[in-house]
């Protein structure tokens, strides 16, 4: 394969474009590898397209590896068999829906576990059929509602899902083993560095999870990691130690203090130091117990409110508030003049009428300070399972470093930042079940298979590889998923026959050849872009090549040599 930058379709760009915020989407769009063309929604120039469809095809290779078959799904699906999941309304506003002219209502597919239970069940019959392993690359459309960071976070994105089918349990654990080995082979050929943490399922359900976050400064997702043992986690996933009980009667007795104008926790825990509340001048923000009122919106369903309890050194992160209580979505509350029994800054858990939910930390007789309900007023030795007694437990309170590690007990969290590109799940029965997928037995008796997904954004590791694989200079592809193997640069105005010459000759021997004989711009011209753009090896035509000899450069280790032209 050989192609000429004189006619190749190719715009790079000498300046960061103005909208673009993280160096992927930056050096995607200045070589020329991708053009926006709608919020969050890209075209693939030709150089791009090559990249995407060697990432694309790594994963296909591995896939084949375990015995999975490729079919094509459409994108725009009917409302009917997500509506019989429940995930038509699960989605929410997260998914665009359309109606056609008939007034049939349709979505744009975020995912496909429906139609792949219904073909299975529509095609399948006898135990003998399984398992089987089906997958799909094909677009996918999500309604974001901040898309951003380029082709980290858009509305139309490429992926391939992947299904499994199993008559058993034990076949479902097995076929989850060899999708995990096989994203282990593409992700380590695909050149990324990664980590695999355990996940929440959300949308998807399922009895298990884990995530394939690749690190990355710019990732939106937090993980974390143990200095003791090999614990890893998203920070949705992590789950909090809990404190042994005590016997709440053995508490000293509730009393309740003025405390005026401390309606926050450094203000509260610096009055209670100074007027020895309690009868001591040693508390910490871990001492109190903060209650947060927050706006569930389940979907389809009305609006609640409901108050999380944390320890007062914690905040309430509303991503993990969420993915406890998925499907609903979580907003702090913020209608305080609608609700006059609910004291801003004052709130404790006597007496609550609201749904209350408490961090693990809080069992039952743990004492604390904490609001008394009325304004300028707080209670000390509130005691869990004596003054109040919570509807649950919630993972809802901030992971923070330095946290002792919920497997071992014996390390500490380490935290980084990560992007997700890859999702596997134990999906189980859901759809099944669902759908009434069923497999006639060796004893003539119905089964119930049960499913596996297993996803990978395909276009998002194209960003991915970017972001890790760049550097001053411009993008360094590796060789795995470069567009071309070799770009040949002609470093005269004479030399464009002779580089093209010499390309061919590499083309022939089966490399994939990119080939700068431009005569219209300078050689620190064709040099700059050829940084950009990141092909692994360049060999430079240039002055000596009358005298035998071309330039050959590596474009990651930046080392150069002249090499005989009969070498090349």
């Amino acid at each position: 394969m050989l192609l000429r930058m004189s006619t190749l379709f190719l715009r790079t760009l000498r300046e960061d474009p103005a909208d673009a915020d993280v160096p992927s989407h930056r050096l995607l769009l200045r070589a020329g590898m991708i053009r926006r063309a709608a919020p969050g929604g890209f075209t693939w120039l030709p150089l791009g397209k090559l990249v995407l469809d060697r990432v694309t095809q790594v994963v296909r290779e591995e896939m084949a590896a375990i015995g999975g078959q490729e079919v094509s799904f459409p994108a725009l699906l009917p409302r009917e068999p997500y509506e019989t999941s429940g995930r038509w309304t699960e989605y929410g506003p997260d998914i665009f829906r359309l109606k056609d002219r008939r007034g049939a209502e349709y979505l744009l597919a975020p995912t496909h576990e429906e139609m792949f239970a219904l073909l299975v069940r529509d095609t399948l019959s006898s135990y003998k059929d399984y398992p089987v392993i089906l997958y799909q690359v094909q677009s996918k459309f999500r309604d974001e509602a901040r898309p951003r960071a380029g082709l980290l976070r858009g509305r139309e994105f490429l992926m391939k899902d992947a299904y499994s089918f199993d008559l058993d349990d034990a076949g479902l654990a097995a076929a989850y083993g060899r999708h995990r080995a096989a994203y282990q082979r593409i992700f380590d050929r695909l050149g990324l560095d990664y980590t695999i943490v355990s996940a929440m399922s959300g949308a998807m359900g399922g009895s298990a999870s884990e995530e394939f976050l690749a690190a990355s400064p710019v990732g939106e997702d937090t993980f974390v990691g143990c200095t003791h043992c090999d614990y890893a986690a998203n920070t949705e996933a992590v789950t909090t130690p809990a404190p042994p009980a005590s016997d709440p009667a053995a508490r000293p007795a509730l009393e309740v203090h003025d405390t005026p104008d401390t309606p926050t926790i450094e203000t509260l825990v610096a009055l209670a130091n100074a007027r020895r509340l309690g009868g001591r001048a040693d508390w910490t923000a871990a001492d109190t117990l903060k209650n947060v009122v927050v706006t569930v919106s389940p979907p389809g369903a009305e609006p609640y409110l409901l108050v999380i309890g944390v320890p007062g050194d914690r905040e309430v992160d509303l991503k993990r508030a969420e993915a406890a209580l998925h499907p609903a979505g979580v907003a702090l509350f913020d209608g305080w003049p609608d609700q006059p029994d609910l004291v801003r800054g004052y709130i404790g858990p006597q007496k609550l009428d609201l749904r209350y939910l408490v961090d693990p930390r809080v069992v039952p007789g743990t004492s604390w300070l904490t609001g008394a309900n009325e304004p300028g007023r707080h209670a000390v030795n509130v005691v869990c399972g004596r003054d109040f007694a919570p509807d649950g437990t919630i993972e809802a309170a901030e992971v923070r470093a330095g946290d002792p590690c919920p497997a071992c007990g014996l390390g500490a969290l380490t935290m980084r930042r990560g992007v997700e590109i890859g999702h596997i799940f134990q999906l189980g029965r859901r759809y099944t079940e669902v759908f009434q997928v069923d497999a006639l037995g060796p004893d003539g008796k119905p089964v119930r298979p049960t499913m596996g997904s297993y996803g990978i954004g395909l276009s998002r590791a194209v960003a991915v590889i970017a972001e890790q694989h760049h550097d001053e200079r411009g993008l360094v592809w590796p060789r795995e998923v470069a567009p071309f193997d070799v770009h040949v640069i002609a470093a005269g105005k004479d030399l464009g026959p002779a580089a093209v010459e010499r390309g061919g000759r590499l083309a022939a021997r089966g490399r994939r050849v990119l080939v700068d004989d431009r005569t219209q711009v300078s050689a620190g011209v064709k040099f700059t872009d050829a940084e950009l753009i990141g092909i692994p090896e360049a060999v430079v035509v240039g002055r000596r090549f009358i005298e035998g000899y071309v330039e050959w450069r590596d474009r990651a280790t930046g080392e150069r040599s002249e090499v005989p032209v009969d070498r090349v």
